[in-house]
């Protein structure tokens, strides 16, 4: 007779190792995966149904992979090729909701982490929102106006067969803003004939919602509120370390400093930057200019502000703090970045990015009882904006800042409750990661064995 603990031990190990064979090279989407499998597992077994469905077997192979090439001629009349992708992972919940992403690094393990995280993620929000996610090997740093806007319409020629306002809603991801939204939206307009809410993430004088910008960089701070109020903490005179300098960073570094916390450091791919003094209005003003207008690099807020120190092809971690916040990619906090972050007295990371810390260093978080979020929870906050678009759009409603504002603060509000719930242990600890990923799970796997086998 087996004991529960070599049940567990039995199916984790089988699971994991089918996974691998049949998506091999794959590491992103084994790691995403790994994570909510050591969460779930002990409690999918006090509930056999979720076994004998196989549910999590169900859960981690797509519904559907779209690859496609994407041709666009360059401003000298040369014929570029990118590839294209949209993995749309579960609609148990909802239509297929999730980013696009334009970066030199996507490739198919990349989205399908991506879209798997959304599935969670967007369960969590409590609204009605599949999983998806694409994007393409497309970089726009460097490009022109003219030159994204013809990539653009090219990916968007593909795709627009494949989405729609109630079969998927993509939005923006890294290297994908407003510019990026427009063009693509226009095209999809343009090929459909038909004006609906099939994006978000869309301008405001044309069907986008407000807040929609501030909101992935706001919700990470609502939830850390939430958290630092578990111990009687909060904002007020903390030091925040916070990579990345993008639309989550630069929301997330606002919202910190309103609540009272010193911003030290911003950065990109290239590098980072120490302002001992902090961060405030008049330099968040410069920031917002050089990367949202100019798109310039991190490195020239030190020529604006020479007081600040960068720090070439380094990340902010061993700058100490009270609080970190990685808003830029995936795997940015290793293990030497999380052991410098406990030693320096840091009491709370969350995550502005998706899955910014590897297993390793989440582990170090979690061994020294430190206040840890993974993004699925803390960085919610995008797509329940997102979310709260569809909704104005499909009522041809505009919601004021306010109104919108306000149901973000309850949507992360209720994700850190269901968080406590499912995460916390025996001696008090809250486990967002488990916490998440039960709450997450257990709302799509009923869905998917309430509508049979499909």
């Amino acid at each position: 007779m087996k004991t529960t603990d070599k049940i567990i031990a039995d199916y984790k190990s089988r699971f994991m190792a089918e996974l691998k064979t049949k998506n091999p090279g794959e590491t992103e989407f084994h790691q995403a995966v790994s994570e909510v499998v050591d969460s779930v597992v002990p409690y999918m077994v006090q509930y056999p149904y979720l076994m004998e469905q196989k549910v999590l077997e169900r859960m981690v192979e797509p519904e559907r992979v779209i690859m496609f090439r994407v041709p666009w001629v360059d401003d000298r009349g040369e014929i570029q090729i990118n590839r294209g992708y949209r993995v749309q992972m579960n609609s148990a919940i909802g239509p297929y909701k999730g980013g696009i992403r334009f970066h030199a690094s996507v490739n198919l393990s990349i989205m399908k982490f991506l879209a798997f995280e959304q599935t969670f993620k967007n369960a969590l929000t409590t609204l009605p929102m599949g999983g998806a996610k694409g994007g393409s090997d497309f970089s726009p740093r460097g490009k022109s106006d003219a030159e994204v806007m013809r990539f653009c319409q090219s990916f968007m020629t593909e795709l627009q067969r494949h989405i729609g306002a109630d079969t998927d809603v993509p939005a923006g991801d890294i290297g994908v803003g407003g510019r990026e939204i427009g063009y693509m939206f226009g095209q999809y307009k343009r090929l459909r004939d038909e004006f609906t809410g099939t994006l978000t993430g869309k301008g405001q004088y044309w069907g986008g919602s407000l807040m929609r910008p501030e909101a992935t960089g706001y919700g990470a701070c609502y939830f850390a509120e939430a958290m630092l109020a578990t111990r009687g903490e909060s904002f007020a005179g903390k030091r925040v370390c916070i990579s990345g300098a993008g639309n989550v960073a630069q929301y997330a570094a606002q919202k910190a400093m309103r609540l009272g916390a010193k911003v030290l450091t911003l950065s990109d791919s290239d590098g980072f930057i120490y302002d001992e003094e902090g961060l405030d209005e008049e330099k968040m003003k410069f920031v917002f200019e050089l990367k949202n207008i100019r798109r310039g690099r991190i490195k020239e807020y030190v020529t604006k502000y020479p007081h600040a120190k960068y720090f070439a092809g380094e990340r902010p971690w061993r700058i100490p703090c009270d609080i970190a916040m990685p808003c830029a990619t995936q795997n940015e906090i290793e293990k030497t970045d999380a052991e410098n972050l406990v030693k320096n007295g840091c009491f709370c990371v969350t995550e502005g990015a998706n899955m910014p810390s590897t297993p390793e260093a989440i582990a170090i978080f979690q061994g020294a009882k430190i206040l840890y979020s993974p993004g699925k929870a803390s960085n919610a906050g995008g797509v329940a904006t997102s979310g709260l678009e569809m909704t104005q759009n499909s009522m041809r409603l505009k919601w004021t800042a306010e109104e919108v504002d306000q149901r973000l603060r309850t949507i992360m509000a209720d994700i850190h409750e269901a968080c406590i719930k499912y995460g916390t242990e025996e001696d008090g600890y809250i486990n967002y990661v488990k916490g998440a990923n039960i709450a997450g799970f257990m709302k799509v796997a009923n869905a998917m064995v309430e509508q049979g086998l499909v």
